[in-house]
C-alpha cells in the first residue's frame, strides 16, 4: 500500500518548484490532489496531466490565498470536489529582497500578506473540515532564513519566522482533535527563483553548505511525504529543516 492511499491533497502555490515537485510526490504515493495557483496556464494544465498518469485525480484552482474570502471558497469548492481534505500544504509565497534602507513599504506589506496571511486564511478555512473528521496534517513551508534571518531578505525572513510560531501555535490548538500541523524549512534549492542567482553566489552559497550541494525540490517533498503520512502520525510541532546542514 502507497504511503498516502486515497488521502486528499491541497497544495497552494503548486505550478512551479518545491510545490509541484510536493504535488508530484504525493500523486506517485496515492494521493488525489487539487492544487492553486494565482491563474491557470500552461504550468498548470501540465501538471493536472502529470498527476492523472499517476493514476489519481488531480485538479487545478485559480485561487489567490492572501485573500481570505478567496480561501474560505477554495476549501469549500475543494470538498465538494474531492469528498474532504486530508492533507494542507501551505506553500504559496514570494520574495521582494532589498536591504531595509531601500525597501519599499510596498514589498513589505505584500510579503507578508502573500507569505503569512495566506497560511492564517487556508488554516482557519481547513480547520473546520480537519477538526470535524477528528484528523488532518497541516504543512506550512517555511525556509532556513525564517530560523537564522539574511540580510537583504528582512521582509521575508520575519514573514517565514512568523509562520513557524503559527506552526508551533497551531499544533497545540488543533492536537487534541488529532490534527497536526508542521514546517518545513528549505535551505538553498534549486528552483527558477534560484536559477536568477549569479554563478558567484551559487558558489558561495554551496561552499557554506556541509554536504557541498544544493537541494533539489524533490528533497523537500520526499520530507513533505514524511509529515503528511502516518509514519509522523506522532509528529506536530516541529520544523524540519531541508537544507544540507546549513542551518544545525
Amino acid at each position: 500500500m502507497k504511503l498516502l492511499e486515497n488521502k486528499k491533497a491541497l497544495i497552494t502555490g503548486a505550478a512551479r518548484g518545491i510545490g509541484r515537485a510536493i504535488a508530484l510526490a504525493y500523486a506517485a504515493e496515492g494521493a488525489d490532489v487539487a492544487f492553486t495557483d494565482i491563474r491557470l496556464d500552461d504550468d498548470t494544465e501540465s501538471l493536472v496531466k502529470e498527476i492523472e498518469a499517476l493514476g489519481v485525480r488531480g485538479k487545478a484552482y485559480a485561487s489567490d490565498a492572501s485573500n481570505f474570502e478567496q480561501s474560505d471558497t477554495l476549501i469549500d469548492e475543494v470538498v465538494k470536489d474531492f469528498g474532504t481534505i486530508d492533507i494542507l500544504v501551505n506553500n504559496a509565497g514570494i520574495t521582494r529582497d532589498n536591504l531595509l534602507m531601500r525597501m519599499a513599504e510596498t514589498d513589505w506589506d505584500l510579503v507578508i500578506k502573500v507569505n503569512l496571511k495566506s497560511v492564517f486564511n487556508m488554516t482557519k478555512a481547513v480547520q473546520r473540515v480537519m477538526l470535524k473528521q477528528r484528523s488532518g496534517a497541516i504543512i506550512n513551508m517555511s525556509s532556513v532564513v525564517g530560523i537564522a534571518g539574511n540580510a537583504g531578505q528582512s521582509n521575508y525572513s520575519a514573514s517565514k519566522a512568523g509562520l513557524i510560531g503559527f506552526t508551533k501555535s497551531i499544533a497545540q490548538e488543533l492536537g487534541s482533535r488529532n490534527v497536526r500541523c508542521n514546517a518545513i524549512a528549505p535551505g538553498f534549492i534549486e528552483t527558477a527563483m534560484t536559477e536568477k542567482l549569479t554563478a558567484e553566489v551559487r558558489e558561495s552559497w554551496i561552499k557554506n553548505i556541509p554536504l557541498r550541494r544544493s537541494g533539489k525540490p524533490t528533497d523537500v517533498a520526499n520530507i513533505a511525504i514524511f509529515l503528511a503520512s502516518d509514519l509522523s502520525s506522532y509528529v506536530t510541532g516541529q520544523v524540519i529543516n531541508v537544507c544540507g546542514g546549513m542551518q544545525m
